[in-house]
């Protein structure tokens, strides 16, 4: 009889913990992880077409060494933090957009110098090289605004009731968001 009644209640359990949500979760959670991987997806693309641009550009030689050493410094510092997609919280994610944004900063400072070599503009692997750049640059946006979606809905529905109870029970944590950088709602100065 003690055997049956353990029997009825595990099944019972099992039953009301698939309605509970708790399924939800693990679906939501992969949904944040696969969010995730195409964010690192898209800045590795990112990654990879640098040492070609970097490399059109070494080509003219009294280009700015120190840019250049810039832009590859900041792309192994990039490339060396990974974030576990079990692990996005907002600390870990503020590092890895903080060394992204670096790397943002040289590769902007090194297509403004580039400004001044007319004929590396002209030069029609680095034209096709700043076009993928400015690509990636635009799928990366829209994976960060993708994967703040995905976290969105699996925050709020861990916090929901009676979720909440099941969330705390099995460790389900609120996941970090990408965020604006800091200064980015001033309106930049333009002079001419």
């Amino acid at each position: 009889m003690r055997k049956a009644f353990l029997y009825l209640a595990g099944i019972f359990l099992l039953f009301g913990l698939s309605s509970c949500g708790y399924n939800t979760m693990v679906t939501k959670d992969e949904q944040v992880g696969g969010a995730w991987a195409q964010v690192e997806n898209q800045y590795q693309r990112r990654a990879d077409l640098i040492p070609n641009l970097v490399n059109t550009v070494k080509g003219y030689a009294d280009f700015e060494r120190e840019t250049i050493t810039e832009v590859i410094e900041a792309r192994a510092k990039a490339t060396s933090i990974n974030v576990n997609a079990d692990e996005l919280n907002p600390e870990q994610i503020q590092q890895f957009q903080q060394a992204q944004e670096q790397l943002g900063g040289a590769l902007s400072r090194l297509l403004a110098t580039v400004e001044r070599y007319p004929e590396l503009k002209a030069n029609q692997n680095f034209l096709e090289l700043q076009a993928q750049l400015e690509g990636t640059e635009n799928r990366i946006a829209t994976e960060r605004m993708r994967y703040n979606e995905t976290v969105q809905a699996y925050n709020a529905y861990i916090r929901r009731f009676p979720q909440n109870f099941i969330a705390g029970w099995f460790d389900f944590e609120e996941k970090g968001y990408f965020e604006a950088e800091e200064g980015a709602e001033e309106v930049p100065e333009v002079t001419f």
